[in-house]
């Protein structure tokens, strides 16, 4: 008979929640600056990475096999990434979207081992990245005269 471990469904959800907190202030970002990617898309990363590896943690007790999930997760996300960056006739946009979704499965994957420092130092630095320095790249390219 299937037995249900409680203490495991209750860290294992836990870890999904933070997971999933610590996606929002960058999605907040990305949905203020009207980007393509934004509210839903960066939590539902976030959990997904961390779902991933709860599984393999579980499932494959050898780090070989999860370090194999993790590069999975890794490529995948660079692909769903790469659907971000658009290039125009002079121009390239999304670049940032897509280097935050991958910073934010990295968040996924740090809480899901129980790197909550890595997690958090991701989380805080994408935020303030997105947050401030797209405003100083604006006023470098106004003082260059672009």
């Amino acid at each position: 008979m299937f037995q249900i471990d409680w203490p495991l469904v209750w860290v294992n959800s836990a870890s999904m929640a933070i997971a999933y907190l610590l996606a929002l202030p960058i999605a907040w970002n990305r949905e203020a600056q009207t980007r393509s990617a934004g509210l839903r898309t960066f939590p539902l990363v976030s959990i997904a990475s961390c779902g991933f590896m709860l599984i393999a943690i579980s499932a494959m007790p050898d780090t070989g096999s999860q370090a194999r999930v993790v590069q999975g997760i890794i490529t995948g996300i660079g692909f769903i990434g790469g659907g971000a960056i658009l290039k125009g006739n002079s121009n390239v946009t999304g670049t940032a979207t897509a280097a935050s979704i991958w910073a934010t499965a990295a968040i996924g994957i740090s809480v899901a081992l129980y790197r909550y420092e890595i997690a958090l130092v991701v989380s805080l630095l994408t935020f303030v990245t997105l947050q401030f320095l797209g405003k100083a790249k604006k006023a470098v390219r106004q003082a260059d005269g672009e």
